[in-house]
């Protein structure tokens, strides 16, 4: 019976982390799309300059979401550490998503918004799968459990 409620508690754990993840990271799209498109398109720079910037901003609004509100629950390594593990790994997903993009825009030569915005969310969507992975795995780490064991003589300790 212990074992199913665990598995029960993990998965729920793991769906209101999916939710908080999902909304955290639906703030940071429209940042990150809308900050590109009015980079590129609106201001006329560069599409891996656009890129770069608005993946930074949108970036940067993710990790404060993500570590105040989504896996604060989990425990915290230090602010100078995870937020490092956290730009390298993002910095990982925004060459996964400028991949995406410069493979459309220089090798395909489709340089119309449609199809740049196609490889960009292409990009953003395998971004996003690395993301979740690697947060969990390395940058909010779980919570280490409290296990009550009682000892022989009547007295409980935790380990």
């Amino acid at each position: 019976m212990q074992f199913l409620r665990r598995g029960y508690e993990r998965f729920t754990t793991l769906v209101h982390e999916l939710a908080k993840f999902g909304v955290i990271g639906a703030i940071a799209f429209v940042v990150d799309v809308g900050g590109f498109n009015l980079l590129q398109y609106g201001l006329h720079w560069g599409t891996l300059t656009s890129k770069v910037i608005a993946t930074t901003v949108a970036t940067s609004f993710a990790y404060l979401g993500n570590r105040y509100w989504t896996f604060r629950h989990r425990e915290q390594s230090g602010l100078a550490r995870e937020y490092f593990l956290f730009f390298l790994l993002n910095g990982i997903a925004l060459l996964i998503g400028l991949l995406c993009i410069g493979f459309t825009r220089y090798t395909l030569e489709l340089t119309d918004p449609l199809s740049i915005n196609i490889a960009n969310l292409i990009g953003i969507g395998l971004g996003t799968l690395f993301r979740f992975w690697s947060y969990k795995k390395w940058v909010f780490l779980a919570a280490t459990e409290v296990v009550p064991e009682e000892l022989p003589d009547g007295v409980t300790r935790t380990r």
